[in-house]
Parts: structure tokens; C-alpha cells; sequence
């Protein structure tokens, strides 16, 4: 499984994932989220990144070309949409950039499953509600999902083996399950980096 650590703010964190060496990294360009970065703190936060480390950039309905800038500045590698982002607005992307894209579902019936599994982006993101809330969804209507997907929405130490034996998913994304006070806590890190790697030796 491919592991995903999300929300990243400081340049501790930095730090910690340059130890861990997770496939991706996210930095969340929504200002309504408390784990928000600007642009120019991304910037330098991805300068401190290890090569071989994939930074994907969280966005809530944002505009195209602000997307594209950041991807084409080299400040993420890939763009997550995190909204209501149409096909339409994703094949205006496919226009704009080479990059990868992930489109995040909200998973709460079959039919969200069903859209996930008609989404043109690279990837589909499948979470609990808005993202970084720390809930776990049913995982059941997953039997439905015919496509790789990344799995969201609150992974922890505790039920990765459950996630790695009855879903497989290609990645799994974390961010609230690695975090105390609000900050990410490189002993969370650690324990969930190496729970993640040690399912995929099982």
C-alpha cells in the first residue's frame, strides 16, 4: 500500500517524513481548513523535501490556473480535488497540466462508489465526509469499487490490518490519526508508517 501522510504545516514535519520516506506528502491549500498552507510556505516547505517523495496538493473548488501554477512551479507534484469538481473542470485540467490528479469522493452510499468508479481522474480519493475529520465510513460499499483507489477517513495504527485484509486499497492516506493538539506528532508518524510497511510484508 501506497502511504500517503496529509496536512503537513511545519518544517518539523518536513524533518519527520524525510526520515519515514511515505510515497506522498500533502500540503491543503483550503483556507477554511485549520491545516492551511499558502502557497509561498508550501514553496519553501517543498524545497526541505527528500527526493522520491511525491507532494500532492489538497484543493477545495479552487480555480484552474492557480492549480496549474502550483504544479507547474514545481511547488506539488500532483493535485487533489477535494470539492465538488465536475469532469467538466477536470478535463480543463487535463488541458492545462501533465500532472497526476486524485478526485476525493465522500462515501456514504453505492452511488458515491459508482461516481468514484466514473471519474477521469488518475486517482479517486474515497474519505468520510470533508476530509481530515478522523471518522471511518462503511467500508462495506467498497465491494463495489472496481478501480485503485486511496483510502481516507480514520486510519489508525489499530486498523490497518483490517484495511490491508479486506480492501487492499493502492494507498492510504492519513492525517488527523497522526496528529496531537491540531500538530502532527512524529511518534504517530513513526508507529503508522511502520504498521502500514509491516501489513505489506504480511
Amino acid at each position: 500500500m501506497k502511504i500517503k501522510l496529509c496536512g503537513l504545516m511545519r518544517p518539523c514535519d518536513i524533518e519527520a517524513v524525510n526520515e519515514l520516506q511515505p510515497d506522498y506528502i500533502g500540503f491543503v491549500f483550503a483556507k477554511k481548513s485549520r491545516r492551511y498552507v499558502s502557497p509561498e510556505k508550501a514553496e519553501k516547505l517543498k524545497a526541505m523535501l527528500a527526493p522520491g517523495i511525491q507532494a500532492v496538493g489538497v484543493f477545495v473548488n479552487e480555480e484552474p490556473a492557480q492549480i496549474v501554477s502550483l504544479l507547474e512551479a514545481g511547488t506539488i507534484d500532483v493535485a487533489q480535488l477535494h470539492g465538488q469538481e465536475s469532469e467538466t473542470e477536470i478535463r480543463r485540467l487535463r488541458e492545462l497540466t501533465d500532472h497526476p490528479l486524485i478526485q476525493a469522493f465522500r462515501i456514504d452510499t453505492e452511488q458515491d462508489v459508482e461516481r468514484a468508479n466514473a471519474s477521469t481522474a488518475d486517482y479517486v480519493l474515497l474519505d468520510s465526509g470533508a476530509g481530515g475529520t478522523g471518522t471511518v465510513f462503511d467500508w462495506d460499499l467498497l465491494q463495489a469499487i472496481r478501480r485503485p483507489y486511496f483510502l481516507a477517513g480514520g486510519l489508525d495504527t489499530e486498523n490497518l490490518g483490517t484495511v490491508k485484509a479486506k480492501l487492499n486499497p493502492y494507498g492510504i492516506d492519513v492525517s488527523s490519526g497522526i496528529e496531537t493538539d491540531g500538530y502532527k506528532d512524529k511518534e504517530k508518524m513513526t508507529a503508522f508508517v511502520a504498521a502500514a510497511r509491516k501489513e505489506d510484508t504480511l
